[in-house]
C-alpha cells in the first residue's frame, strides 16, 4: 500500500510539476514545403519518419491555415495578427518589414526570462530594429533576405557579422541551433529554426538529390523538393536526439509547420492552389505540436485554426498572462488540444495577397464550411466540407451566401488596412549599428511603377525580372532615372558613403551624385570592375540572380540630420552604353 502510495503521490506531483514548469520551446518552420510533402499526408514517394513521428507523438492539425507567401506567414507567425496590420504586405522593398510597435514572440518570451535563438531565414527586415537582434533574438545565425544565393559554404549573419559557414547551410544552421539548446538547456528556451529550404535554388546535397531521381522522379524540381525535405526531418531528428540526450523532451514543446504551398506542382492532397494562390492548396499547411508533459500521442485537431493562434497559445502553456501586444486576431488553441472542440467558437479566417487595394489583391474567406476566393477574376464559392478539392464553383448557385462572405471580407480588409501601406524606412543611426546596408533590391526605381520596370521605357530596372531578395540596379542608361531608398535617422551623424558596384571598361567615366538630406556629394567611376560570377550548385537553372563579386567607391563623407529622408543615387553624365551596376549603397558611422 505504502508503495502504490508513493508511485500515486510522485505522479501526482509530476502532473503538477509539468503544469507548473515554463516548457522550452522549438519552433520549426519551412519555406515552401506544402502539406503533401510528408509521407503521413499520402506521399508514397517521400521519406519523412521525423515528420510523422512529430504528428504522431502529439497534436495534429487537420485544417491549418497560414499566409499565400512567406513574409506574410512570419509577421502573423510572430505576432498574433494579421500581417496587414502589421506592415507588411509583401516580399521585398521593405514590404517584408513589421512596423516599429509590433511586438514579437520572442521579445515577449524574452521579457519573461526565455533564452532566445533564431537559426536559418528571417524575412523580416535586415537592419535593426528590424533584424532578428531587434526583436527579441539574443542569437541569430541565418540570413535576413527573402532567399539566399548559395547553400553550400557561404556567408550568414551572425548577430549582424557577416561570417563564413561550412558545408550545407540547414546543416550549418542546425548545427547554431543545437548548440544553442546545449548552452540553455538548465534554463527555458525558444528556438526558433525557420529553414530556408525547399525554397530555390535547387541546392541539396547529393546523397539526397541522387535518392529520388534514381526512384525515377521524371521532373529534377520534384527530385530536389523531396530531397530538401528529407534532409530537414534529418536534420529535425538531430534536434530531438539532442532534447533526448539533455533529458528535457518531454518538457519541450516542438512546433512544426510550413510557410506556405508547395512553390511547384507536384503533390500537394488533391487540393487546388499552390504557393501565392488563395485557394485551399496555397494556404492550408502542416501544424504538430509535439510536447508530451501536457499533449496526448495522437491528438488530432480539427477545427480550422492559423497561424494568428500560435502567439496566445504559446503564452498559455507558458504560463504568461499579462503580456503586452497590440490587439491580437489569434486565439488559444490549449482548449482544442485538450479535447474542448465543443467549446470552440466558430470563426471566419481572412486571406489577402498580392495588393494595396480590394481589386488587386488576391483575397480568400474561409468558415468550417465554405470558402469564398477571388483571384483577380471573380468571386468564386467552395462548399469545403463536400467538395475539398474545389471541383465546383457555387457561386451562381448561391449568390447571397457569397455576398455575406464578400461584405465580410471588405469589411475586414478596410479595418486590417487602415494604417495603409507606407514602407517601413530602413532606420540609421541606433547605437552599435555602425554600417547600415542599404541593399540593392530594397531600392524603389525612379520613374517606375509597379514592380517588373522595362529598361527600354524607364531607363532603368533590376537585373532580375523583379527585384527580389539579392538583386541588384542595372540597365541604367537615362540620367532622368534613379534608385532611391526611404531612410529614418535616428540620431544625427556623420556617416561614410560606399558603394559597390560593377562597371564595363567601355562605360568608365560615368558621373555620380549621392543625395540626402539636402546634402550632396559627387564622384566619377574611375576605374573598372567586372566581378565574376560566383560558382553554384544549382540542380536546375534558377529564376533568382546569382551571386557575383563587387568592387568598392567611397563616395565621400555626408552629415545625415534626424528625421525621414530619402537616400539618391543620381547619374550625371553617362558616356557609355550604361552608367554602371549598383549591388548596395554602404553607411558607415564615422562620429
Amino acid at each position: 500500500i505504502r508503495f502504490v502510495f508513493f508511485v500515486f503521490c510522485f505522479s501526482l506531483y509530476v502532473s503538477v510539476n509539468a503544469e507548473d514548469r515554463p516548457p522550452n520551446i522549438v519552433l520549426v518552420l519551412t519555406d515552401d514545403q506544402g502539406f503533401g510533402d510528408i509521407s503521413s499526408h499520402g506521399n508514397d514517394l517521400i521519406n519523412t519518419p521525423v515528420h510523422d513521428r512529430l504528428a504522431l507523438e502529439g497534436a495534429q492539425f487537420d485544417r491549418f491555415y497560414v499566409s499565400p507567401v512567406c513574409a506574410p506567414t512570419r509577421a502573423s507567425l510572430l505576432t498574433g495578427r494579421y500581417h496587414l496590420r502589421t506592415g507588411v504586405h509583401g516580399v521585398t522593398r521593405g514590404h517584408e518589414i513589421m512596423r516599429d510597435e509590433e511586438v514579437t514572440i520572442a521579445e515577449l518570451l524574452k521579457q519573461n526570462g526565455y533564452a532566445t535563438g533564431a537559426f536559418g531565414k528571417w524575412h523580416n527586415g535586415s537592419q535593426y530594429p528590424h533584424h532578428p537582434n531587434g526583436q527579441g533574438f539574443d542569437e541569430f545565425f541565418g540570413f535576413c533576405a527573402g532567399h539566399w544565393n548559395n547553400y553550400f559554404d557561404t556567408t550568414l549573419d551572425h548577430n549582424g557579422q557577416m561570417v563564413p559557414s561550412k558545408g550545407f547551410m540547414i546543416d550549418a544552421v542546425t548545427d547554431a541551433a543545437i548548440e544553442f539548446i546545449e548552452k540553455n538547456k538548465t534554463k527555458p528556451f525558444f528556438c526558433y529554426l525557420p529553414y530556408n529550404t525547399p525554397h530555390t535554388p535547387w541546392q541539396v546535397p547529393d546523397k539526397y538529390f541522387q535518392k529520388y531521381m534514381a526512384m525515377g522522379i521524371e521532373d529534377p524540381k520534384v527530385a530536389c523538393a523531396y530531397a530538401m525535405v528529407e534532409n530537414i526531418d534529418d536534420n529535425m531528428g538531430r534536434v530531438l536526439a539532442k532534447l533526448e540526450q539533455l533529458k528535457i523532451a518531454d518538457d519541450t514543446m516542438f512546433i512544426f509547420l510550413t510557410d506556405n504551398g508547395p512553390n511547384g506542382i507536384r503533390y500537394n492532397a488533391n487540393m487546388k492552389g499552390r504557393k501565392g494562390s488563395a485557394h485551399e492548396g496555397g494556404v492550408r499547411v502542416p501544424l504538430f505540436i509535439r510536447y508530451p508533459a501536457r499533449i496526448k500521442p495522437n491528438t488530432v485537431v480539427n477545427p480550422i485554426t492559423a497561424h494568428i493562434d500560435l502567439l496566445p497559445t504559446l503564452m498559455e502553456y507558458c504560463g504568461i498572462k499579462d503580456y503586452k501586444t497590440k490587439p491580437l486576431d489569434g486565439s488559444s488553441l490549449v482548449d482544442l488540444i485538450n479535447g474542448k472542440q465543443s467549446a470552440w467558437p466558430s470563426r471566419t479566417l481572412f486571406t489577402a495577397w498580392g495588393g494595396t487595394n480590394l481589386a488587386g489583391s488576391k483575397k480568400a474567406v474561409r468558415t468550417e464550411r465554405w470558402r469564398a476566393v477571388d483571384e483577380r477574376r471573380g468571386w468564386e464559392l467552395y462548399d469545403m466540407k463536400n467538395d475539398p478539392n474545389q471541383l465546383k464553383n457555387l457561386a451562381k448557385e448561391q449568390p447571397k451566401r457569397l455576398a455575406k462572405l464578400r461584405e465580410q471580407f471588405e469589411a475586414w480588409f478596410t479595418e486590417a488596412t487602415s494604417n495603409g501601406f507606407d514602407t517601413v524606412p530602413i532606420h540609421v543611426g541606433h547605437e552599435g549599428q555602425d554600417e547600415i546596408v542599404l541593399e540593392g533590391h530594397y531600392a524603389y526605381l525612379h520613374p517606375v511603377k509597379g514592380t517588373r520596370p522595362n529598361p527600354k521605357i524607364h531607363g532603368i530596372s533590376y537585373h532580375g525580372p523583379a527585384g527580389w531578395a539579392n538583386d541588384w540596379v542595372d540597365n541604367w542608361t537615362s540620367t532622368n532615372s534613379y534608385p532611391y531608398w526611404i531612410l529614418k535617422v535616428i540620431k544625427a551623424g556623420e556617416y561614410e558613403v560606399q558603394l559597390k558596384y560593377a562597371c564595363a571598361k567601355a562605360d568608365i567615366g560615368s558621373q555620380l551624385r549621392v543625395e540626402v538630406g539636402g546634402e550632396s556629394l559627387t564622384t566619377k567611376i574611375a576605374n573598372s570592375f567586372s566581378g565574376p560570377m560566383l560558382p553554384s550548385a544549382d540542380r536546375i537553372h534558377r529564376k533568382e540572380v546569382y551571386e557575383r563579386e563587387w568592387g568598392t567607391i567611397i563616395v565621400g563623407d555626408v552629415r545625415l540630420k534626424k528625421g525621414l529622408t530619402q537616400l539618391k543615387v543620381r547619374v550625371l553624365e553617362i558616356p557609355g552604353s550604361e552608367a554602371l551596376e549598383l549591388k548596395a549603397v554602404h553607411l558607415i558611422r564615422k562620429r
